[in-house]
């Protein structure tokens, strides 16, 4: 039975299908749709069923709030849930929003093809969205967290999100294209049982997410007692056997180091290139030991261009770069040249390599913080250069520090690969557990 919510709910047919939806579907009703896994009480089972959404989802419209004063909700990318939305900006009074119910399906029209897909969970019923994130009621034969696991499928929602209306940038799925969109269902029994299955590792990855969440909070919280704050010389936890020992030292980065930058050899030069001298670049800038590079350059390629040899445990911070590149820093375990986009802090006695490295890795927020005059977000030599470093003159100090922060960073990484384990458990059980799709 369908959920009874007042307002206005529309249902559409599929006879008006355009031709790149109607030949997916037709190729679908050729295939064979029972999945290659399926539990021993369902084996013996019929094959699945392939049914057009608007069998038993119905778009609802219930009239909400204007901009100006709606509770407003939004869909996270990549099937990562509804949450309330909190804008510091007032919304518009002539924008028109729709209340939304507990157990609904919603999706955005603009991100269809970055899987913003999502149920309603109780704590938001009756907040509201417009349009551009229709709601659907979902009738009984299909389960709700089924349907979601089913659509968050690559092979749902890339195939189906070519038929999308608008530019390359601006693609919008329309609550009548989705609804004339086919899944392959089996009986309800099935649907909830695989639901269930995935919604218990789901929980689990949701567990293991969090206690790696625990030890990259801890780390931080350690490094923030382990390095002195801003004006102090003395960290606030200091390990048992240097506790009486002298106060940290502190300078500038470019009193403490010398410091430059890479170069890019000519591309237009094919001797250039190809050589045995490894080339970084900040794609590998990614708080980690180095010790290999995609690219390399030939000696000419070094002694033609403003490319510099870099000796092992130099220290590189991204001083650009796409997305969250930028600042992110690394340590070079092998000899290498870098691109110009490569601030290179180079070694010196009294001063582990890899207490640089875990010092700076760990201000990488503070580091993003720093501009250039003008607002440029981009690092410079001499914004690198005026960045504050503290040290203990014993290095047998440093090296405490950076056995206590490797360890913990041991920790993460096995962590880390836990989660991600369980990630691709997942998405190979998911492609065991639905039909597959032949490509057209």
């Amino acid at each position: 039975m369908k959920n009874s919510h007042e307002g206005t709910k529309t249902r559409r047919n599929t006879k008006h299908v355009g031709s790149p939806l109607r030949a997916f579907v037709s190729s679908c009703e050729t295939q064979n749709l029972t999945p290659k896994l399926r539990f021993p009480e369902f084996r013996d089972g019929p094959g699945w069923e392939d049914r057009p959404l608007n069998d038993f989802l119905s778009e609802s419209r219930l009239p909400g709030s204007k901009g100006n004063v709606a509770k407003k909700i939004t869909v996270k990318l990549w099937g990562n849930g509804v949450f309330g939305k909190n804008e510091a900006v007032q919304g518009s009074v002539n924008t028109q929003y729709f209340r939304r119910k507990a157990g609904q399906f919603i999706y955005s029209k603009l991100d269809f093809l970055n899987q913003a897909f999502g149920i309603i969970p109780p704590s938001l019923d009756n907040f509201e969205s417009t349009v551009d994130l229709p709601c659907f009621d979902i009738a009984e034969g299909l389960s709700a967290q089924f349907l979601l696991e089913y659509v968050k499928r690559k092979d749902f929602y890339e195939r189906l999100g070519e038929t999308a209306d608008g530019s390359r940038k601006a693609r919008r799925i329309h609550a009548e294209t989705f609804l004339s969109f086919t899944i392959a269902l089996p009986p309800p029994a099935e649907q909830h049982k695989i639901a269930s299955c995935l919604s218990s590792l789901d929980d689990l990855i949701g567990a293991e997410s969090q206690k790696l969440d625990a030890l990259k909070t801890h780390k931080k919280g350690l490094m923030q007692q382990l390095f002195p704050r801003d004006g102090e010389t003395r960290p606030r936890l200091r390990f048992p056997e240097f506790q009486n020992g002298p106060e940290w030292r502190s300078d500038s980065l470019g009193n403490l180091f010398e410091t430059t930058s890479g170069g890019t050899p000519s591309r237009s030069v094919q001797p250039y290139w190809g050589g045995n001298i490894p080339w970084v670049t900040t794609s590998l800038v990614d708080f980690c030991v180095i010790t290999e590079a995609e690219e390399f350059i030939s000696e000419v390629g070094l002694q033609n261009s403003s490319a510099k040899l870099f000796p092992k445990g130099t220290v590189l911070v991204a001083m650009y770069g796409q997305g969250k590149t930028r600042r992110k820093v690394a340590l070079l375990g092998i000899e290498a040249a870098t691109n110009q986009a490569c601030a290179a802090i180079l070694p010196r006695k009294e001063i582990d390599p890899h207490f640089v490295f875990v010092s700076l890795a760990g201000r990488y927020e503070e580091l993003r913080e720093l501009s250039n005059s003008g607002g440029q977000e981009n690092l410079s030599q001499g914004l690198i250069r005026e960045i504050p470093f503290s040290y203990p003159s014993d290095e047998t100090e440093q090296r405490t520090i950076i056995s206590c922060l490797s360890s913990l960073d041991d920790l993460i990484a096995a962590q880390s690969d836990q989660v991600e384990a369980l990630k691709t458990h997942k998405k190979g059980l998911m492609q065991q557990l639905f039909p597959a799709t032949e490509d057209n």
